[in-house]
């Protein structure tokens, strides 16, 4: 296919270029509705392309012409079968894919690290969630992947699962056996999903891990936007293989999507598609080279230390992306979110994530020698400050706490009868609402566990030194919603 056309983004072009007069939707009208100001930091140029579905644009949720052809390109690039683009993000390609495989009281194999986006699919579905236990890294403190070993043994005790779901890479570039993964959950003809969200430039490189549809994965969702190069909101559905209805996909897809499409947002995938396909080995390998020089320099700071291949292993750390920079800063005898809040105050820089011992950084092809010459400047001033005082600080160590017991279905937990009680006295209750850490959205309890001493410890620990706990109702984490119990009958 030719990769040199971008047909969504150029149709557009035209378009503009033809100037016409609109009476329809949005109402700013190429901005002249809009407020002066607003339009003059946006610029004409990009609100003249704010369009919607007429018909010489094609419709995204039954697309026949410019978007089925950019969907086209897309799957050629990333070699799936079929794509579908998202304005939406990951989050609802997530959903899609759960909801296309699963049915009300369906198992689905899913780690417990899983995006809460998965766990929000579980419930819309009525689905039950088979928890697979990820790698827990002694010394970081962070998950990494699951292993062959462990989804094997789930498929044993479930072999009705209708589907297994696989994060690859992990928010902190670690993956799995992807390929014998698939093997092992194809064998038992289910087909294997795959959040893909963090791995827009795997499968540009042989330097980088396994990409899903590489390894045979059925369904992967893929945020373009996050290392890809599109805009915020915009992601990709890849599919392959005979293990899943395009159809049927299509059209939950078409449930869950708005029908306000961001033509913007659609002419970036488009546009990131062919700059992928032309140059993403290029930007990936340079990519990779920056973050192997600061990944050197980073260990060569007192009190810093960042993860690189000898952390490898078998099974849930079978490879890694390098342009994830898990930089760990307990040495210091600071949190990553003191060391966070640091940078920014003090250097200007905002990273990707911290957390209790680490702050995480990305690489991408948006970065050059003086992006990263600034970050490590930032992190020596950061050890000189600190290094040498560190014995007279205490290092926060914070174990975490077993996976709780899913004792009700999320969804009949979500929707049950609740009340709120205080939090630091929920201990034995059933959740009915999430509590996650964000970033990255993984959940700490999920609706239908139950909230052991050890959860409310550990989450209280997090609220007071900063580090942002969110989803209840109550954002304060005073009250907590749980199931109500009903009382012994005598």
């Amino acid at each position: 296919m030719d990769h040199l056309q971008a047909p969504l983004f150029s149709t557009l072009l035209r378009h503009a270029g033809n100037n016409p007069v609109q009476f329809h939707i949005p109402g700013h009208k190429k901005g002249v509705g809009m407020d002066p100001e607003f339009r003059n930091f946006i610029g004409d140029n990009a609100l003249s392309i704010d369009l919607i579905n007429i018909a010489p644009l094609d419709d995204l949720h039954q697309p026949t012409a410019v978007i089925r052809e950019a969907q086209r390109l897309a799957a050629d690039a990333f070699k799936a079968d079929y794509t579908i683009f998202s304005v939406q993000g990951t989050s609802t390609v997530i959903m899609t894919m759960i909801m296309a495989v699963c049915n009300e009281g369906d198992k689905i194999i899913v780690p417990r690290n899983a995006h809460k986006s998965v766990l929000s699919a579980i419930i819309l579905a009525g689905a039950k969630p088979i928890f697979l236990k990820p790698f827990r890294d002694p010394i970081y403190g962070i998950d990494h992947g699951v292993s062959t070993r462990s989804v094997r043994r789930a498929l044993e005790k479930h072999p009705d699962a209708k589907a297994v779901l696989v994060i690859n890479p992990t928010y902190f570039g670690i993956s799995a056996n992807l390929r014998e993964i698939v093997e092992v959950v194809h064998s038992y003809d289910i087909p294997v999903l795959v959040d893909e969200a963090h791995g827009a430039l795997i499968g540009f490189s042989d330097k980088l891990p396994l990409s899903a549809m590489e390894a045979g994965a059925d369904m992967a969702a893929t945020s373009m936007h996050k290392l890809g190069g599109s805009m915020t909101q915009s992601s990709i559905l890849n599919m392959r293989g005979n293990r899943i209805n395009f159809k049927r996909v299509q059209t939950l897809f078409s449930m869950l999507t708005t029908t306000s499409t961001s033509y913007i947002l659609l002419a970036s995938l488009d546009a990131a598609r062919r700059n992928l396909a032309l140059h993403g080995a290029a930007m990936a390998d340079e990519a990779i080279r920056l973050s192997d020089y600061a990944r050197e320099r980073i260990n060569e700071i007192p009190g810093l230390r960042c993860f690189g291949r000898e952390i490898l292993g078998e099974g849930a750390t079978y490879d890694l992306d390098p342009t994830k920079l898990t930089i760990h800063v307990r040495e210091l005898g600071l949190t990553g979110f003191d060391v966070e809040n640091w940078l920014r105050e003090h250097h200007n820089i905002e990273v990707e994530m911290s957390d209790l011992y680490n702050i995480l950084c990305f690489i991408t092809p948006g970065d050059n020698v003086g992006t990263v010459k600034l970050l490590l400047a930032a992190l020596r001033e950061l050890s000189e400050e600190n290094y040498n005082i560190r014995q007279a600080m205490e290092l926060v160590v914070l174990e975490t706490p077993p996976i709780p017991q899913l004792t009700l279905s999320p969804r009949d937990a979500f929707y049950g009868d609740t009340e709120l009680i205080p939090f630091r006295e929920s201990a034995d209750r059933i959740i009915a609402e999430f509590i996650y850490a964000y970033p990255p959205g993984i959940p700490i309890l999920l609706p239908g566990e139950v909230i052991s001493q050890e959860n409310i410890d550990y989450i209280v620990d997090h609220v007071e030194v900063g580090l942002p706990v969110k989803g209840p109702e109550d954002r304060t984490l005073e009250y907590v919603k749980v199931i109500v119990e009903t009382s012994a009958i005598f």
